[in-house]
């Protein structure tokens, strides 16, 4: 008996000295859930791709250590609104997004990498081969197999899609501006149930702009009737950011309302000086929304200028029938001439985002695919309107006659104290309505957009650190649970153990974002350490070349 209770102990004892173990250890760090709730310094477990264990791990081991004292310890964040559809493609690191703490990209505003048709699919061919810098293999037809061939070529973050309400309107109508008929409103059904049972989060739509304007709010409902029955959203950049914006807001609301499905309006803004005072009635609208039942949530980026196009300063019915038929209208004298005329005419039937910027030395121009033009490339519309010696409305003309292109283009049109207070707002989260670049290789030979690189350390370092808007914790809610919970994603958004290990690991001291519209190449910093899905793709402030991204499915997901 004695032999046998002496074995016992040394078995306890022995069992005791053995340390846990864990892939990794994050030691130290101020942890925030993602919950709102204040950080806490604690430290944090990863076996694998998940969160194992949060809370003492003095007497434990990682197979990685982290120290993170002094640094905060986040969910990964999440980019609402995403354009690196194509930039991953060119390069999966997504180094500007990552060395922000982005783990998780949102695409389809408005249009989606799929379904295609064999036309979408030429007419994707024939934009690249007018921009040579950007082509790719295109080899995916549906939105769930280009999801996929992300996740194949090798991706940084983890990448997510709603399905385009154009796309599915092109799919069916091409460019044409009427409404379906039965048979093809039945198609566009079809197509965006086979998306949501591919895993898309909803309908996206993008109704300022041809051809997606065409359509009707009876058209988007019975689109958005179908993501509903799956437990999708609704999602869109509204008809009207300015003049009209009441009632783009009211029909995103009737939207929500007769589809039965939550809603959320993209990069929530007051476009233009004289419709910045409507910012009040708009919320106002929201919260009714909300205290009848409905959910309308909103997103934004941090920037008083938008970035678009030179088609955004356009009419709408001249651009009908796609990029070549645009440019031969603008060609034609007398189309030429009534384009014109309207675009210098204030309207409520369409956007006119030059007026709306008040003048065109407030038009900034990004990108263009012709060589010839690029030495105009972070010129103002102004400037190049004095080289050319036309009307900056000409001038905006011959370049996407002379660009092929819709040209890339920044509007200042927004207002900074607007910006502060839709930050505060509960329902609100972040979206940088941009690509995800790298300071080198093809993304120098256009500009960009400063908020492709800045847009979410601007929060936690402008907005948080230095001017107080807002509490790091509630910042990093909106940036991580709010988002999450909205799209319904399970195991993101939070810090908890069980839940995928996406995690961004900052210095708030040092979080600051460098682009500017001048320069907008210019990475952030005060990034130190991102994981996604338990892989370091971030460390010391550098990308570790890994790509463990994987596709993010909606609730309406078919698969196993």
């Amino acid at each position: 008996m004695n032999r046998l209770f002496l074995a016992f102990l040394m078995l306890i004892v022995l069992s005791a000295c053995q340390k846990q173990k864990y892939d990794v250890i994050i030691r130290g760090g101020t942890v925030y859930d993602g919950s709102g709730k204040p950080g806490v310094i604690t430290d944090v477990g990863i076996n694998a791709d998940t969160v194992a264990f949060m809370g003492d791990l003095s007497k434990a081991v990682g197979e990685k250590e982290i120290d993170a004292k002094g640094l905060a310890v986040s969910p990964g964040f999440i980019n609402m609104l995403s354009w690196a559809v194509e930039s991953l493609i060119i390069d999966g690191k997504s180094q500007a997004d990552i060395r922000q703490g982005v783990t998780l990209e949102v695409f389809g505003e408005g249009s989606s990498m799929g379904p295609m048709s064999d036309q979408m699919k030429a007419d994707a061919k024939a934009d690249m081969k007018r921009n040579p810098d950007w082509q790719y293999d295109l080899d995916w037809t549906t939105l769930g197999e280009y999801l996929e061939s992300m996740e194949r070529r090798g991706i940084a973050p983890n990448i997510a899609s709603f399905v385009g309400a154009t796309t599915a309107r092109v799919h069916v109508l091409g460019y044409e501006n009427r409404l379906p008929n039965a048979e093809e409103m039945e198609r566009m059904k079809a197509l965006v149930r086979a998306a949501m049972e591919e895993g898309a989060l909803g309908v996206g739509s993008s109704l300022i702009y041809a051809p997606a304007n065409y359509s009707s709010t009876e058209e988007l409902i019975e689109l958005c009737k179908v993501a509903g029955e799956y437990g999708g959203m609704y999602i869109t950049h509204m008809r009207s950011e300015g003049n009209g914006i009441f009632g783009a807001v009211d029909e995103t609301i009737r939207i929500a309302r007769e589809a039965k499905l939550p809603a959320e309006i993209y990069h929530l803004k007051m476009a233009g000086n004289d419709n910045w005072w409507k910012l009040d009635s708009v919320l106002s609208k929201i919260d009714a929304a909300n205290k009848e039942g409905l959910k309308i949530t909103a997103d934004m980026y941090t920037y008083p200028a938008g970035a678009t196009g030179l088609d955004a300063s356009m009419p709408p019915w001249v651009q009908e029938g796609g990029i070549k038929v645009w440019i031969e209208r603008l060609q034609d004298p007398k189309i030429r001439k009534k384009a014109l005329e309207e675009m210098r005419k204030p309207s409520d039937k369409w956007e006119n985002l030059l007026l709306m910027a008040g003048s065109p030395d407030r038009v900034l121009l990004l990108g263009f695919a012709n060589d010839s033009l690029k030495q105009f490339t972070g010129k103002t519309l102004a400037e190049v309107a004095m080289i050319y010696g036309k009307s900056p409305e000409e001038t905006a003309m011959d370049l996407v006659i002379a660009d092929s292109t819709r040209v890339g283009t920044a509007y200042f049109m927004m207002s900074e104290e607007n910006i502060k207070r839709q930050l505060v707002l509960p329902y609100l989260s972040f979206g940088s309505d941009a690509e995800s670049p790298a300071t080198e290789g093809v993304f120098l030979k256009s500009s960009t957009h400063p908020r492709a690189y800045g847009n979410f350390a601007r929060v936690l370092g402008k907005y948080v650190r230095d001017e107080k808007v807002i509490t790091m914790e509630e910042a990093i809610r909106k940036l991580t649970l709010l988002p999450a919970s909205n799209l319904k994603i399970q195991k993101r958004g939070s810090l908890q153990v069980g839940y995928y290990a996406d995690l961004a690991i900052f210095d708030p001291a040092k979080i600051q974002d460098h682009a500017t519209f001048e320069n907008p190449h210019q990475y952030s910093t005060g990034m130190v350490h991102v994981f996604v899905n338990g892989t370091q793709v971030l460390a010391e402030g550098e990308h570790t070349g890994a790509t463990p991204g994987r596709v993010v499915r909606g609730p309406g997901w078919k698969g196993k």
